[in-house]
Parts: structure tokens; C-alpha cells; sequence
């Protein structure tokens, strides 16, 4: 399969119904793949996002998170969540990337470090009912692999990556880093 070099303009639908420009005409899009509604491993990903939000919005850059999950079960676990949240339970934007499943996501023992903290956090939340507890059959399956796509206004991808592990996705450093000044290219 060959990846996209550029992305044809669309409106992607958040899962509270906010209509999203991908390319954004104004900014650049970090298109985050990630994987089931509730998956401890992508929500302390996302913390790391929101924690440093400010930067990456001054780099100019939109945070846009594509979820193969559907929109209701979403909600249950991104509303407090300030970033815009896409469902694709039928997977057509993970097949348009080219993101894949695998067993490798959860057997690869470099994502183990992370999935012990991240199920560790999401269960004492839960307990505190500070959030739902990660979900026992996930929507969509466990074995998705994350994928990251930089965006231009113009819609050329400047920049990917296409995870070989549950937790092998660009850091918020690793992102900012590609994006290094205002300047649109």
C-alpha cells in the first residue's frame, strides 16, 4: 500500500459534532491515530498532549485524534478532554494511512513499561470514579498500532510515523521538534 503524500481536503466530524478542516487552512494538523475508546496506553499519551497543549498550539499546530471506536463510547472517556476527538469505527481513515492492527501492539516488550503505568493510573482513577475503567473487550479490538501524520495547510504530509508498538508514537518534544517555528512551510 502506498501512504499519502498528500491529503485531499475533507471535514472530519468530532464526536461532539464540531465539523474539523483536515488540511486546516490556517495550521498545521498532528492527525494522531490512536487506538479503542478508553485504552489506558492512548489516554496517558493524551494527558502528555494536554498537559503541554500551549505548545504546541504556539507552534502552530492542531491536535486532531482519529479513534476506531465508536462516537457514544468516545464520549464516555474524551469529553473533558480539549482536543478534537474523531471516531472511525469502520476504520476508513486507518486503512487511508495505512495503520494497521496487530498482536505485536501489546507482545512487543518495549510498549510493556508504558502499559503497566498507564494501567495502573486508569485503574486507581476508576477507582476514585474520576473516569470509567478501561473497557474488558475493547471497542474495535486491543491490537491496534498508533500513527502519526503531520499536516501542512497546502495538505502535504511533512511528516509520519507508523508505530511498531502500543506505545511508539511521537512524543510531545519529538512533535514540536518537526514543527520548529510559527513559519508555515
Amino acid at each position: 500500500m502506498s501512504l499519502p503524500t498528500s491529503i485531499a481536503a475533507r471535514n472530519l466530524r468530532t464526536v461532539t459534532g464540531v465539523e474539523v478542516p483536515i488540511p486546516d487552512p490556517d495550521c498545521r494538523v498532528h492527525l494522531q491515530f490512536r487506538r479503542f475508546a478508553g485504552c489506558p496506553v492512548c489516554n496517558m499519551h493524551l494527558r502528555s498532549i494536554v498537559v503541554r497543549q500551549h505548545e504546541i498550539t504556539a507552534a502552530n499546530i492542531r491536535e486532531v485524534i482519529v479513534f476506531h471506536s465508536h462516537a457514544d463510547e468516545l464520549r464516555k472517556y474524551t469529553d473533558e478532554l480539549p482536543l478534537d476527538v474523531i471516531a472511525d469505527p469502520d476504520r476508513v481513515l486507518y486503512r487511508e494511512f495505512g495503520v494497521e492492527s496487530s498482536p505485536r501492539a501489546l507482545l512487543d516488550p518495549r510498549g510493556w513499561p508504558a502499559i503497566a503505568r498507564a494501567v495502573a493510573h486508569d485503574l486507581r482513577a476508576a477507582s476514585r470514579r474520576d473516569r470509567p475503567a478501561p473497557p474488558s473487550r475493547p471497542d474495535g479490538g486491543p491490537l491496534g498500532l498508533p500513527a502519526d501524520f503531520l499536516i501542512a495547510p497546502d495538505g502535504r504530509v511533512l511528516a509520519s510515523k507508523h508505530g511498531t508498538h502500543v506505545y511508539d508514537q511521537w512524543s510531545v518534544d519529538e512533535l514540536l521538534a518537526l514543527a520548529p517555528s510559527r513559519q508555515l512551510r
